[in-house]
């Protein structure tokens, strides 16, 4: 079934505009987006042809069936309260039984995890994201080598910068190239984690398996060392560092493949370091749970669209963003505390509108 299907069959229940130009936050380059509810003609309903959503392509159209809709409203879902909560002049079509359908007999304590609750992971992707961009990551891969460390004295220098100087020692002569890793040998000193003594085998006829066996090993090797060799150094190598820069080089590559190029390039031009739009619906988010918690009640469309765009356009600095952001969230926190607003929805109630709208629908079929 597609969305015109919907049309041509007469089963819309409600249509509107919705996203920025219902929140009144549309600029010359927003995008009009609809969202909406059907219902299933009774055989596909009560057969096997349930349909809980249909989109377009691009999702900027998206139609929820009328059980799907009210389950999502009963979970206190932010993107289906707000279109329940549609200003009157984004909507294009609503059928008298969704006059049935309150915002406020969904409201609930809910709200504070749908809403404040995603707007805190964003804001968490949008630290991460200023981490991301305050922060690159070289795109050539550091090895594990690169978190080894001789010992010296009293502290320590790189692995590689003192396999590349080192000189005759302890019987040890090599060329003006240093020592080569391939023919070092590694054992585990006991009761210590990730400290090594080195040994050095410039004929190569003890078969030492040297200290990494390749460049994309993640750790570093231990080999089997006569007990009258002498080692020449003394190493240890930060496993646990080594671990978290896997983990942010394959986190920040991953994100520079899948970004947004035209998005980076506005936040790269405004030059404070956050996804701005993101940031922006963060804050809007967060007022709309604050005015849940406040008042009982939900209204989508903003009274600070100056404010919000400005924060959109980067005008402000990322941390008076977060600092927004965390007055926000302290606010919510103390009317949450005494909201008359109940735990839950409640679901018998709401479950027997959706009953009723279901029973006039088919019995006038």
């Amino acid at each position: 079934m597609t969305i015109q299907d919907l049309k041509n069959k007469n089963l819309l229940l409600f249509e509107a505009i919705s996203g920025s130009r219902a929140f009144g936050l549309a600029t010359e380059n927003s995008d009009t987006d609809i969202r909406g509810v059907y219902y299933l003609p009774k055989e596909d309903f009560f057969g096997l042809n349930y349909i809980p959503q249909i989109s377009n392509e691009t999702n900027d159209i998206t139609y929820y069936e009328i059980g799907r809709f009210i389950e999502l409203l009963q979970k206190n879902n932010p993107n289906i309260l707000e279109i329940l909560a549609s200003p009157e002049d984004c909507m294009l079509y609503r059928h008298p039984l969704m006059d049935l359908l309150k915002t406020e007999d969904f409201l609930s304590r809910l709200c504070k995890g749908t809403f404040a609750g995603y707007a805190v992971s964003q804001i968490k992707k949008a630290k991460g994201l200023n981490k991301k961009i305050v922060n690159p990551v070289d795109k050539e891969r550091k090895s594990i080598l690169d978190f080894c460390f001789i010992l010296d004295g009293q502290g320590s220098v790189s692995l590689k910068n003192w396999l590349n100087e080192f000189r005759s020692s302890g019987g040890v002569s090599v060329g003006r190239g240093g020592l080569s890793q391939e023919n070092c040998g590694l054992v585990s000193i006991d009761h210590t984690k990730g400290m090594y003594a080195l040994f050095y085998d410039e004929s190569g006829i003890l078969g030492y398996k040297g200290i990494i066996q390749n460049e994309e090993a993640n750790q570093v090797c231990v080999s089997s060392v006569p007990k009258n060799e002498k080692p020449v150094a003394y190493m240890f190598c930060n496993l646990d560092a080594y671990s978290v820069y896997c983990k942010d080089y394959r986190e920040y590559w991953k994100w520079v493949a899948e970004r947004n190029e035209d998005r980076y390039n506005v936040n790269q031009t405004h030059g404070q370091n956050y996804d701005s739009k993101n940031m922006m619906h963060t804050i809007r988010l967060l007022q709309s749970c604050e005015q849940i918690f406040k008042t009982g009640s939900l209204t989508i469309r903003v009274e600070n669209r100056d404010e919000l765009l400005d924060i959109k356009a980067g005008n402000q600095s990322y941390e008076s963003v977060m600092q927004k952001a965390e007055n926000l969230i302290q606010s919510i926190e103390d009317h949450y505390s005494t909201t008359t607003l109940p735990d839950f929805p409640d679901l018998d109630k709401t479950t027997k509108i959706l009953i009723q709208i279901r029973e006039k629908l088919y019995n006038n079929e």
